[in-house]
């Protein structure tokens, strides 16, 4: 139970549309993977949330996703791919400009929503994203679900994989994410969110909503940025593990 890094999914803002906390989040995470344009952010949006994290030492990562601006992200689309990898390089390619001109190393790649979900069980499609992440830099992390087909296709091209479990979703007896929609989906409750961490850190598995047990590796643990109360959510959870003797500090590092 040494360490684990704590991401949330931010900068997810867009024109008028303000969407979640960022400002209050970023002070108790230690990973921001920031929208890209796509299913969400903009130009400004990206560069005000690289200054937020430069500002606080929270390492940066790329959060590409279906380009789906209505939909956030969150509805499956067919897609080739070629056009998987287009639109991965694409994105990267768009938050890896405000970093270089903040002056400061992007760390790290994590789909977004559908993409992330699809690419956790359809092999072909993990493949075409790993494979866009390793041409734009193989020195990335690439952040996936933990034992998913996204992190398997991250290991066999050799770039660095960080296994991502989550603090604020319930899970399938196959290791997926119950689906957004579903009763028990989203857990908003923080003792039973760091219990379930804490539970996935000390024995290496988690409790599905079956009452399975499923087999995890949580190098890093991730929040929600856009639900309710996501920033005393946040701090609640940190200060649990800290509490615990957890070291709660980013994996990995690309520049390391």
């Amino acid at each position: 139970m040494a360490h684990i890094d704590f991401n949330s999914d931010l900068g997810e803002s867009f024109g008028l549309y303000s969407v979640g906390s960022d400002a209050e989040i970023l002070p108790h995470i230690t990973s921001a993977n920031i929208a890209c344009g796509f299913h969400a952010g903009d130009a400004p949006t990206m560069r005000k949330t690289v200054a937020r994290a430069k500002a606080l030492g929270v390492e940066v990562g790329a959060h590409p996703g279906l380009p789906d601006l209505q939909g956030f992200g969150r509805r499956e689309m067919k897609l080739s791919p070629d056009e998987a990898y287009e639109f991965v390089v694409y994105q990267i390619g768009a938050l890896l400009g405000f970093t270089s001109a903040a002056g400061i190393s992007l760390n790290h790649v994590k789909p977004h929503g559908a993409l992330y979900n699809m690419a956790a069980v359809d092999a072909t499609l993990a493949d075409a994203i790993c494979q866009a992440v390793k041409d734009v830099d193989a020195s990335l992390v690439l952040f996936g679900l933990a034992n998913s087909e996204l992190t398997r296709a991250g290991e066999a091209l050799g770039l660095k994989v960080a296994h991502e479990v989550f603090a604020d979703r319930s899970y399938q007896a196959d290791g997926t994410l119950t689906r957004r929609g579903t009763p028990g989906a989203m857990i908003d409750d923080p003792v039973i969110a760091t219990e379930q961490i804490l539970t996935m850190l000390s024995e290496g598995k988690v409790r599905s909503q079956r009452g399975t047990w499923v087999p995890v590796r949580p190098d890093t643990v991730c929040i929600h940025g856009d639900q309710p109360g996501a920033p005393a959510f946040a701090k609640a959870i940190r200060q649990a593990l800290e509490k615990e003797g957890v070291t709660v500090k980013a994996p990995l590092l690309n520049h390391a």
